[in-house]
């Protein structure tokens, strides 16, 4: 399916690497104008350069840490200085933290929740009214499948998520009479600069498709995803294609969530 996002303009935290810098790159591809935000200059500066490549629309960066609300606000409105609208919002933010619950002090709670959960809800606050005023937008959170089927060991982050999930219900039965519908994607496990951080840090001496292998065997297509499969799955969302999907919660794992 060819999707055309000509005229759209789409606002991506996290963008900088893995989903989000593949989600701003397949916008791009489709003709969107992009707006990459993440907390790097320089590492933005790169994504800018490999979003851009093949890029239709226009790409520019706001870097932004989005725990801080004074930073969300002031990259809103560089967007909105730069593009004039914000139609397509991606709060792709974060990374998985989970630990033992009785190891997680107020501070990494804290930290985890203005990092998922609040930096969703900030920008979201920002752009839905104007979505609401020209009667179409589109707003995707990324989560992931522990939002579903929580664990033992699996906080904070299945907390924040299940949180952002609820978020998503709340906000796609509000704004849906206006032309503005709200999705979550649930990442499973899928290949991305997070898995090769892991795989350096626990100083393995196995080339790291081993260790992907090895962290595939319980995904019942055989594999770990790609951040391009991702991506094609929020493209399809952000366009016309899905105007009857709205308030899902779409499991992209591979089968391996118990959860449907």
């Amino acid at each position: 399916m060819e999707i055309n996002l000509t005229g759209r303009t789409a606002m991506i935290t996290g963008a900088s690497k893995g989903l989000g810098l593949a989600i701003a790159t397949r916008f791009a591809e489709s003709g969107a104008d992009v707006a990459l935000l993440a907390r790097r200059p320089d590492v933005l500066e790169e994504a800018k350069a490999i979003a851009g490549a093949r890029a239709k629309g226009h790409v520019a960066v706001f870097p932004c840490d989005v725990s801080k609300a004074a930073d969300v606000a002031r990259a809103h409105a560089g967007v909105m200085e730069r593009f004039g609208k914000v139609d397509i919002l991606v709060n792709n933010a974060g990374e998985s933290k989970a630990m033992p619950f009785a190891e997680i002090t107020d501070e990494v709670w804290q930290a985890d929740l203005d990092l998922k959960l609040f930096a969703a809800i900030r920008t979201s606050r920002l752009v839905l009214e104007g979505m609401k005023a020209r009667k179409w937008g589109r707003v995707i959170n990324v989560l992931n499948i522990l939002a579903k089927a929580p664990r033992g060991g699996g906080a904070p982050t299945a907390v924040s998520r299940a949180a952002g999930m609820a978020l998503t219900k709340v906000l796609a039965n509000e704004y849906a009479p206006h032309g503005v519908l709200v999705n979550a994607l649930l990442v499973g496990l899928i290949v991305s600069d997070q898995w090769v951080r892991r795989h350096r840090a626990q100083g393995q001496n196995v080339p790291f498709e081993e260790f992907i292998a090895k962290m595939s065997a319980n995904i019942p297509v055989g594999r770990m995803g790609t951040a391009e499969e991702f991506a094609n799955i929020a493209c399809f969302l952000a366009s016309d294609a899905a105007s009857f999907i709205t308030g899902t919660a779409i499991n992209v794992d591979g089968g391996a969530s118990p959860v449907v």
